[in-house]
């Protein structure tokens, strides 16, 4: 399994497993996000308090959840990359921090369009709000941190021990409404628990988190293979790879 491991780690082995992956993952994740935005929008009821607003659901939840999941990869890889010292983990920190940053700048924007018919204003200062505003600052302080560091082994090391701190920031986002008051409602979503919603509002709600994810990797793919081939330009492998595009 170490050895898998290791070798999954090498840049060359990872470029040719993952070229694979991506096309059936991109379509995969694009078909079930147009079904599952179809179904959302045309056929899921409305809600009995907050009526057809409840749609943004659809679109604001998949992303505040994969928000956290992305943090937790990016310092997963980062604690592989200080412990191991693998490289590719030090591409996947890198690659995966814009697209964080992204899909939490969605959840808030989502977020605050939903809380202006649900709470009648676009922000508060909420504990989930709050705690979530703070994460979108840390992928933008890892992007910022290896911007502005000249060498790279330095800025992946910075990088990653940010990465890492920042992993305190999770718990208060997720726990933020049963530890304090706030505006924001607990968790009406499990995929450990019973929905607390009917299956025919819950049901696209799960499609629609998994299409997310998929189409997360797949971009996450992506950018790993151009910075891998970027970092390996002058190699062997990679000349010979290009030489038959």
């Amino acid at each position: 399994m170490l050895n898998w491991f290791h070798r999954l780690g090498s840049p060359k082995i990872f470029f040719e497993i993952s070229g694979r992956w991506q096309v059936p993952l991109l379509l995969l994740s694009v078909l079930m996000l147009t079904g599952g935005a179809a179904w959302a929008l045309l056929f899921v009821p409305p809600d009995y308090q907050q009526g057809h607003s409840v749609r943004i659901m659809y679109i604001h939840v998949p992303a505040a959840i994969l928000a956290q999941s992305g943090y937790v990869m990016m310092a997963g890889a980062a604690a592989v990359f200080l412990i191991w010292r693998i490289k590719l983990a030090d591409v996947a920190v890198k690659c995966i921090a814009p697209l964080g940053a992204s899909i939490t700048f969605l959840a808030l924007v989502t977020g605050a369009i939903w809380g202006k018919p649900t709470w009648g204003t676009w922000w508060v200062w909420d504990a989930r709000l709050t705690s979530t505003l703070v994460l979108f600052f840390l992928y933008i302080g890892v992007i910022a941190l290896r911007s502005a560091m000249e060498r790279q082994a330095g800025a992946g090391r910075a990088c990653a021990i940010l990465a890492l701190v920042g992993v305190v920031n999770l718990p208060v986002i997720k726990f933020s409404v049963e530890w304090w008051y706030t505006l924001h409602q607990p968790a009406s979503f499990s995929l450990t628990e019973k929905p607390a919603m009917p299956v025919e509002m819950w049901l696209p709600l799960l499609i629609m988190v998994v299409a997310y994810y998929l189409f997360f990797f797949a971009i996450w793919i992506m950018r790993i293979r151009n910075e891998i081939l970027l970092r390996e330009k002058n190699t062997d492998w990679v000349k010979q790879w290009l030489a038959v595009r």
